[in-house]
């Protein structure tokens, strides 16, 4: 039997049984967590119906925006020669569901881990790769909001996972891209100061206005 893997086969996106399990686990535990904020049933606030609409409305804009998010790294370090998976931080999903009751949230649901020999400016286009995928997520959520003027269930449903989904995706973005600790940003400027200008300054600012001008979330 010949062991020699081809380049093809360097560069083929698979995914473990643990890998898929830890993704499907975050997904799950963040769409929930949101759906806890926005749709407080459980200290009367809403009612069980609502909550199970934003769960709904978070696995698709919530989740989406996270598991694309993450899979965005793995592709790319994977293009790069790495070995790299997706661990669920099962402590800090569990402090995301406990905030959430509590009414507050802090999400850190876990990260895509590569290893291998690798340059600065491939580990700063593995680390980009998340927060544009979210930029690039939010503008496919825009068209959804021309729904806002139009009456009724569904074209209430549909705004409301518009406002959710470029609002999220914003914030993923803006987040991630902070220069510190083992958050995107810090590869990215650590690899060139340009492109983190050109991806954190309109994160941030994008953002900053849906999150205190807009009200998306």
């Amino acid at each position: 039997m010949s062991h020699r893997t081809t380049h093809a086969q360097e560069h083929e996106l698979t995914f473990s049984d643990r890998e898929l399990r830890d993704l499907a686990v975050a997904w799950v535990a963040l769409s929930v967590a949101f759906a806890l904020v926005r749709a407080p049933f459980h200290r009367g606030l809403a009612s069980f119906e609502m909550f199970t609409i934003s769960v709904g409305i978070s696995f698709l804009t919530v989740g989406v925006g996270f598991l694309l998010h993450e899979l965005a790294h793995k592709v790319v370090a994977i293009e790069h020669g790495q070995i790299a998976e997706f661990r669920a931080d099962y402590q800090m999903l569990f402090l995301a569901l406990v905030g959430a009751v509590a009414g507050f949230l802090f999400a850190a649901p876990g990260a895509v881990y590569h290893r291998g020999q690798i340059t600065t400016r491939e580990n700063g286009l593995i680390a980009v790769a998340g927060p544009v995928t979210n930029l690039l997520l939010a503008a496919l959520f825009v068209p959804l909001l021309m729904f806002a003027a139009t009456p009724g269930f569904l074209p209430s449903l549909l705004t409301a996972i518009g406002q959710m989904g470029v609002g999220i995706n914003l914030f993923l973005a803006a987040f991630n891209m902070i220069p510190f600790g083992p958050l995107d940003g810090k590869s990215v400027l650590k690899w060139h100061k340009g492109v983190f200008a050109l991806v954190f300054v309109p994160s941030v600012v994008l953002a900053g206005y849906v999150l205190f001008f807009v009200g998306l979330f």
